[in-house]
């Protein structure tokens, strides 16, 4: 009964690590040139209903999708840019993991430095007034 158990729970795991991979065995690409090229885009694409994971991560249905339209793409002869470049124009900048440096991203590249920044200098003066107010309460 523990054999049985324990053997369907590693199988289970080892399926659910193909998944994770990219997808089942059936989705991959025969070539395997191609499918090195296709899990490199993977990495290359965000899931557009994850938080901050890339297609070849995610498990959702539009990744899933998108793994697929890459795959296809692929098969019919494009480049790797004329991909990306085709999937960008229709789902906007937020589908790279690396967007373009531009005014309209700007956000997304200094955003996080900026909050950093603002919040180490909000720290640094709270303690300032901190250790102010207790050298006041001290002479007092």
């Amino acid at each position: 009964m523990i054999r049985s158990t324990l053997l369907s729970a590693f199988i289970l795991l080892s399926l659910s690590g193909l998944a994770m991979a990219g997808g089942m065995p059936h989705d991959r690409l025969s070539d395997p040139a191609l499918e090195t090229r296709a899990q490199h885009l993977f990495t290359e694409l965000r899931c557009l209903v994850c938080q901050n994971q890339t297609i070849a991560d995610s498990d959702a249905r539009i990744a899933h999708d998108l793994r697929l339209l890459v795959r296809t793409r692929l098969q019919d002869g494009e480049s790797d840019a004329a991909i990306l470049e085709y999937i960008h124009s229709r789902y906007g900048d937020f589908v790279l993991m690396r967007p373009p440096v531009r005014a309209g991203t700007w956000g997304l590249w200094f955003g996080p430095v900026l909050i950093l920044i603002l919040g180490g200098a909000s720290v640094i003066q709270i303690m300032r007034r901190a250790r102010r107010d207790q050298q006041e309460s001290d002479n007092t």
